[in-house]
C-alpha cells in the first residue's frame, strides 16, 4: 500500500515536472517565431537607405530573451541546486529546530 502511494507521489511529481519544462519549451517557440516575424517584417518593408539593426529591432528579442533566460532556469536550474534532496534536507532541518 505504502509502495503505491509513493509511486503515485512519485508520478504527481514527475507530471507537474514536465508541464513546467513544456511550458518553457511553448515559451521559447513563442519566442522564437514571433521575434523571426518582426525581423522579416522589417526586412520586406525597409527602405534600402535605412540602418536594419536599430535599437527599437533589438530592444524586444533582447528584454524577452532575458525573461525567457529566467524562465528556462525556473524551470532547470531548481533540480541541480535547489531539488528534491535539498528540499529533504531544509524540511528536516527546520522539523530538528523546532524540536
Amino acid at each position: 500500500m505504502e509502495n503505491n502511494r509513493e509511486q503515485n507521489l512519485r508520478y504527481r511529481e514527475a507530471e507537474r515536472r514536465v508541464k513546467k519544462i513544456k511550458g518553457f519549451y511553448i515559451h521559447a517557440m513563442v519566442y522564437f517565431f514571433v521575434n523571426i516575424f518582426i525581423i522579416a517584417s522589417k526586412a520586406i518593408g525597409q527602405d534600402p537607405r535605412e540602418v536594419f539593426w536599430e535599437w527599437d529591432l533589438l530592444a524586444l528579442p533582447l528584454f524577452w530573451g532575458i525573461g525567457l533566460a529566467a524562465h528556462g532556469l525556473s524551470v532547470f536550474l531548481p533540480s541541480f541546486i535547489l531539488g528534491k534532496d535539498w528540499e529533504e534536507k531544509k524540511i528536516k532541518e527546520l522539523m530538528d529546530k523546532d524540536k
